[in-house]
């Protein structure tokens, strides 16, 4: 919606790459609490409460007349969406034990994928009727889908039960997370993923339109389409062949995604920089089965390395440090557009992080004796 938007509210490319930074900076710095609500509270009223503030905030962002008010809105919604992934996760792999986690992981997973590439429906709607109407569509739906989810959701009656008791302390919660190795290799897997993620996600639609002359329906589209559908097959595929391989390799989970970064990597760079549409589709399909394995398995990796009563926790601290690179590079290539220079440069930088990602990853290590099942209650 980058056009529409400028359109009506007088902005930079810099500026309003600014939207999207300060939406994941704030998302990034809240996360790790989110995450200690989710271990420490109800997982269940955490997704809830987030699902809730999402969706007004959404529908308010279609109301915003300035740069400040939307910038405002951004961070609100990146508050509130701060808390559910991590609590989601989580919440997931108490139900799930280590030999159907990883597709647990990767079904939910579909969700988000098919709402990103319906998303692309985004600028379809800003053609026909504004860009503020989508915001308000959707964000009223999900005060609806957030209701329906207090008559249904429910916490895991035993990670609920044991949390309580073991009272969990955040001081205590970051100190066994932070002593683990394989949580440091993860988090650094992590940094250089967001680089990546963000940086394709925050200006490939613009790159579309620049380099191939695409509409805005049609550069939305394309950029989150094929990326998406790419990913729901990536994350079902990439679990399914983690939980099976886990039978016999410890560490699988870590392992599936390291090996499609590897490949990813050098097929993006080449792919994304030539001048043919097609080829470059290619390109994005590709990686969006890698980051397909990658989302099926960070939880269940983040779940072997680290004491799952603190899985939440953790996960959003990974959340913070990708979402925070993230976010600056979106931002740096605002600053590279207003400049002048291609667009190609962020996703050299996204391919060469990728590369980086998947060496890390291989460096990541399950711990021996943390519970592989779902303990009985």
């Amino acid at each position: 919606m980058r056009d529409p938007i400028k359109a009506d509210i007088a902005m930079t490319d810099a500026q309003f790459g600014l939207l999207t930074s300060v939406f994941l900076w704030v998302y990034g710095i809240f996360s790790p609490l989110g995450g200690y609500l989710a271990d420490r509270f109800s997982r269940r009223l955490v997704i809830i409460g987030s699902l809730m503030t999402w969706s007004l905030v959404t529908w308010l962002t279609g109301r915003m007349h300035s740069l400040e008010s939307l910038l405002l809105a951004r961070a609100c919604m990146g508050l509130s969406e701060a808390c559910y992934i991590p609590a989601a996760l989580a919440l997931i792999a108490d139900y799930h034990p280590i030999s159907t986690r990883s597709t647990a992981t990767g079904v939910h997973m579909t969700g988000i994928y098919t709402g990103a590439a319906l998303g692309g429906i985004g600028g379809v709607i800003a053609e026909h009727y504004g860009w503020r109407s989508g915001f308000q569509w959707f964000g009223a739906f999900g005060v609806a889908y957030a209701i329906m989810l207090f008559l249904t959701l429910r916490d895991c009656e035993h990670t609920r039960h044991e949390n309580s008791i073991k009272n969990i302390v955040l001081r205590d919660a970051l100190s066994g997370i932070f002593s683990e190795r394989a949580f440091i290799w993860l988090l650094a897997a992590n940094a250089c993923f967001g680089i990546a993620n963000w940086g394709i996600n925050g200006w490939l639609p613009t790159y579309l339109r620049d380099h191939f002359k695409l509409g805005l329906g049609s550069a939305g589209m394309t950029a989150t389409g094929y990326i998406q559908v790419a990913s729901f097959i990536g994350v079902l595929v990439g679990g399914a062949w983690a939980d099976k391989w886990i039978r016999k390799q410890t560490n699988a989970h870590s392992l599936v995604p390291a090996f499609g970064f590897c490949i990813v990597a050098p097929c993006l760079y080449f792919s994304i920089k030539n001048e043919s549409l097609v080829i470059a589709v290619c390109g994005l399909i590709i990686y969006g089965i890698g980051r397909g394995f990658f989302d099926a398995n960070l939880m269940p990796s983040l779940r072997r390395v680290v004491n799952e009563r603190y899985s939440a926790t953790g996960y959003g601290i990974l959340n913070l440090i990708s979402v925070s690179v993230g976010g600056a590079l979106i931002y740096l290539g605002g600053v590279i557009k207003d400049a002048g220079i291609d667009l190609v440069v962020v996703f050299k930088i996204s391919s060469l992080a990728l590369l980086l990602c998947g060496i890390l990853l291989l460096m990541v290590r399950a711990k021996s004796g943390l519970k592989a099942t779902l303990p009985t209650s």
